[in-house]
């Protein structure tokens, strides 16, 4: 074993299975995918650290933990068909794909796009579509979506994200009114009256979800 498959291995045993990670798919799942991929060349010592890292356009690659706490709330199936909203450096988007027969993800910034949809392809994804686009649109063109997954915090949750989650399905969204006041919403929809409920997943601190029904700036405000 070398030392990175080391590393995440650790990872998952240490910072996921000893805490409330008991998802067995989600668990094998984090440790397939090469978190060190995703990162900085700079951050790759960083990379199976119990933290976000820091990526390019001021945004951020999520602590191991949140991304395995959303996945495993988002019960993914495997003929599931995934939306992430904030695709980054394309870590989550991988993560889903094992778990997910297909997974869009949007990203608002065109280096990061291209970025993450380059590195993807070179890691054989052949089941992620990385899309350019305002994610509080969501992506209509392959709704409705089984589970949606947002890595950026907004003030509420956007509307077109709820017309696209098909009934039965699952969101996991960071909603707040500030960047130090965010929760870990997830939201259901039910299977027979489509009429949606909310639990608490605890505090968070992600970037700002910006676009039509998010934040107006990328500073939050």
């Amino acid at each position: 074993m070398d030392p990175m498959e080391q590393a995440r291995h650790h990872m998952v045993a240490e910072q996921l299975a000893s805490r409330d990670i008991q998802d067995a798919r989600v668990l094998d799942a984090m440790r397939r995918v090469p978190r060190h991929a995703f990162v900085p060349a700079e951050r790759e010592h960083e990379a199976y650290l119990d933290r976000p890292v820091p990526i390019a356009e001021g945004q951020t690659i999520s602590q191991p933990y949140i991304v395995a706490l959303t996945a495993q709330a988002l019960q993914i199936g495997p003929d599931a068909r995934v939306l992430e909203i904030g695709a980054g450096s394309g870590y989550a988007a991988a993560v889903l794909a094992e778990l997910a027969r297909e997974v869009v993800t949007v990203e608002r910034h065109p280096l990061l796009a291209a970025e993450a949809a380059a590195r993807l392809a070179s890691l054989r994804y052949g089941n992620i579509w990385v899309v350019t686009g305002d994610g509080t649109r969501g992506y209509p063109e392959r709704a409705p979506y089984d589970a949606i997954a947002v890595t950026a915090s907004g003030p509420r949750v956007p509307k077109a994200l709820l017309h696209q989650l098909a009934p039965g399905g699952r969101m996991v969204i960071p909603v707040g009114p500030d960047e130090h006041q965010q929760e870990l919403v997830l939201v259901t929809r039910g299977s027979e009256d489509g009429v949606f409920s909310e639990q608490n997943l605890g505090a968070v601190r992600f970037v700002p979800l910006v676009g039509e029904d998010g934040w107006a700036r990328a500073d939050g405000r």
